[in-house]
C-alpha cells in the first residue's frame, strides 16, 4: 500500500463519499442497470447520478481510487463495474491505528 497515494485519494470529499456509498451499494443504488446481481458492484453512471457529477469527473475520481488500490474495476460485457477493495481498506485502518 502506498500511503501517500491512498491519503491523497481520501482527501477529496466526493471520493470519500463514493467509498462510503459503495459500502452498501444495494441500499444506495438499488437494482443493477443491466439486471445482473449487484454483488457490491457499482457503475460510473450510478455514481455520476448519485453525486451530481459529470461523467468525466466521476470517471476520474474512480480512476484515482483504483490507482490507490481502494477499489477494483471488473468488466462484464460492455460494462465496467467498481467494487471496494476491502483488503486495502483494512490495511488503511491498521495503518491509522498503528501510526496515529
Amino acid at each position: 500500500m502506498d500511503e501517500v497515494t491512498v491519503f491523497k485519494a481520501l482527501a477529496n470529499a466526493s471520493r470519500l463519499q463514493i467509498l462510503q456509498l459503495m459500502r452498501q451499494p444495494e441500499r444506495h443504488f438499488g437494482a443493477m442497470p443491466n439486471g445482473q446481481f449487484r454483488d457490491g458492484r457499482v457503475c460510473v453512471g450510478e455514481i455520476q447520478k448519485k453525486l451530481g457529477l459529470c461523467q468525466s469527473t466521476a470517471s476520474q475520481y474512480l480512476a484515482q481510487l483504483q490507482q490507490a488500490g481502494l477499489i477494483r474495476a471488473e468488466r462484464s460485457c460492455q460494462w465496467t463495474f467498481y467494487v471496494r477493495n476491502e483488503g486495502t481498506l483494512r490495511e488503511v485502518e491498521q495503518f491509522m491505528n498503528q501510526k496515529l
